[in-house]
C-alpha cells in the first residue's frame, strides 16, 4: 500500500477513534477534526477507568478486536489509540 494510502487511512481511523471519545464522554463543542489527536487522554482530559473503559468496550465493538486491560496504559492519546487497533488488525 502506498505511504499517501496508509496516511489517510490512519488519518479517518483517528477521526472515528476521537469522533468515538467525543461522544462517549458527551465532549461539546468539539470535532473529529479539531480534536489534537496528540492530547494525553487521562493527564490532560482528566478521563478516568470507567470512560476509557466505555470507548474501549466500543472500539472492540466498532473495529472486532479485543483489547486486553493490561493494554489501557498504552492508550494515551487518539494517535496511540488508532495505531493500536491498526496492530490489531493487521
Amino acid at each position: 500500500m502506498e505511504a499517501t494510502a496508509v496516511k489517510i487511512e490512519n488519518e479517518s481511523m483517528e477521526n472515528r477513534v476521537a469522533q468515538i471519545i467525543i461522544e462517549e464522554l458527551k465532549l461539546e463543542d468539539v470535532t473529529p477534526e479539531s480534536f489534537d489527536k496528540n492530547l494525553d487522554l487521562v493527564d490532560e482530559l482528566g478521563i478516568d477507568s470507567m470512560d476509557l473503559t466505555a470507548v474501549v468496550l466500543v472500539l472492540q465493538d466498532e473495529y472486532s478486536i479485543t483489547i486486553d486491560e493490561d493494554d489501557y496504559p498504552k492508550l494515551k492519546n487518539v494517535s496511540l489509540i488508532a495505531k493500536y487497533i491498526q496492530d490489531r488488525l493487521d
